[in-house]
C-alpha cells in the first residue's frame, strides 16, 4: 500500500491518520516481519491489524548459487505460483534482477520464460517481496526489472513497486538506482516515462524488423522503430538513461549489416546499447557469438557514434537464464506427481 492507502485505511478502521504513516515507517524503513513489532502502535490496535492484514513477507523457496557470486531464488507469490529473481554482486555494486509476471506473453525466441506461457500477473506486493525477503536485501545498490515478464504488460503493479521505493515515506531510493525494460509496448511505455523518473532499457536484438519478428513476435505488432520514434520525444540527455539490449547471437545479428542497421535507426538518440552474451537454451537453435566478434561490435558502434559496452556474463554455472529455474522446479514436480 501507499501512504495515503494506509491512512485511509487505518481511519476506516477508527484509527488515526497518523498510524498510516508508522505503519508506512515500519513496512518501509525498519522492514518489520510482523504486526507485532510495531511498538509504537498500541497493543489493541496491533491485535486489531493482524486480524484483517499481514505483512505479506515471503522467502525464496530455492536458489542456486554460481562460482562468481550471483545466486538465482525463486520466490512464491501471494497466489501459490513460483517467479524467479537474481542476485548480482560486482565489487561495490549489487543488482537484484526481478520478475514482474508469472511468464511472459511476448514468447521471444531465445526466452525460456516465454515457453512457459503467460500464467498471471504479479500484485505490487509480489514484485516488492523479491526486495523485502532477499537475505542481502541490505546490500542492494541497484534494482532491475529484467526478470520474468513483460513489465509494461502489468504496468499498474510496476508504477506502484517503483513508486514506494522511490518515495519519502517508502524506501527513499533515488530513480535513477532503478531501470524497467521493455519490449516496447508504446502506449504503455509512454505512460512510464510521464510518471516515473526511472531509467528505460528496450530489447532490440536485431535492427531489421523481419529479423525482430522472428525472434521477438512482438515486433509485429510494436516496430521498434515506432517505439524510437516515441523514444526521440524524450529527453535523455541529463539523468535518465535510456539504454538498448542486444542479444548478440553468433552468425544472426552480429554482421556488418546489423551493425549499420543500429547506428542508422539510433542516429542522434542519446542512449546506450548494451550486448549481451547468450544463454542457450533447450530446443533453440540460436548460439553465442564469439567474444571477438562481440568486441568488434562494441568497436564499431562506439566508433559510430553509439556508445556500447559488453555486460559481464553472470551466472552461468547455474540455472542463470530467465525461466530456467522455474522451468526446472516444474519439471521435478511434475515427475513427482
Amino acid at each position: 500500500m501507499t501512504l495515503d492507502e494506509l491512512k485511509q485505511t487505518v481511519k476506516e478502521m477508527g484509527m488515526p491518520a497518523f498510524t498510516g504513516g508508522q505503519i508506512a515507517d515500519w513496512l518501509y524503513k525498519h522492514h518489520a516481519k510482523t504486526i507485532e513489532e510495531m511498538t509504537n502502535i498500541s497493543k489493541a490496535n496491533r491485535i486489531r491489524m493482524a486480524e484483517v492484514f499481514d505483512i505479506g513477507l515471503l522467502p525464496p523457496t530455492d536458489c542456486q548459487r554460481s562460482v562468481d557470486g550471483t545466486i538465482k531464488y525463486l520466490f512464491p507469490t501471494h497466489d501459490g505460483k513460483q517467479v524467479e529473481t537474481v542476485y548480482i554482486p560486482d565489487g561495490e555494486r549489487a543488482t537484484l534482477c526481478v520478475s514482474s509476471q508469472v511468464g511472459c506473453k511476448m514468447n521471444c525466441l531465445f526466452c525460456q520464460t516465454g515457453k512457459q506461457g503467460f500464467e498471471g500477473n504479479l500484485t505490487a506486493g509480489d514484485i516488492l517481496n523479491q526486495i523485502y525477503a532477499l537475505p542481502e536485501r541490505d546490500t542492494l545498490t541497484n534494482i532491475v526489472f529484467m526478470g520474468q515478464g513483460e513489465p509494461m504488460d502489468n504496468l499498474d503493479a510496476v508504477l506502484r513497486a517503483t513508486q514506494i521505493l522511490t518515495a519519502p515515506y517508502g524506501w527513499a531510493w533515488s530513480p535513477k538506482r532503478i531501470t524497467v525494460s521493455s519490449v516496447g509496448i508504446r502506449q504503455k511505455l509512454r505512460r512510464f516515462l510521464d510518471e516515473s523518473e526511472c531509467h528505460v532499457a528496450i530489447s532490440l536484438h536485431s535492427p531489421i524488423a523481419e529479423q525482430r519478428a522472428m525472434l521477438m513476435p512482438a515486433e509485429r505488432g510494436m516496430p521498434a522503430a515506432d517505439i524510437i520514434d516515441l523514444l526521440r520525444q524524450y529527453d535523455f540527455t541529463h539523468q535518465r538513461r535510456l539504454s538498448f539490449e542486444y542479444i548478440v547471437f553468433g552468425g544472426v545479428n552480429d554482421t556488418p549489416r546489423h551493425a549499420k542497421e543500429i547506428v542508422r535507426l539510433l542516429h542522434g538518440l542519446e542512449c546506450r546499447v548494451n550486448l549481451i552474451r547468450f544463454h542457450q537454451i533447450p530446443g533453440v537453435d540460436l548460439h553465442g557469438a564469439p567474444e571477438e566478434r562481440m568486441e568488434w561490435l562494441r568497436d564499431y558502434l562506439t566508433a559510430h557514434g553509439v556508445f556500447t559496452t559488453i555486460r559481464a556474463s553472470r551466472g552461468q554455472d547455474i540455472y542463470a537464464a530467465c525461466g530456467l529455474l522455474s522451468t526446472a522446479k516444474k519439471i521435478a514436480e511434475s515427475r513427482r506427481q
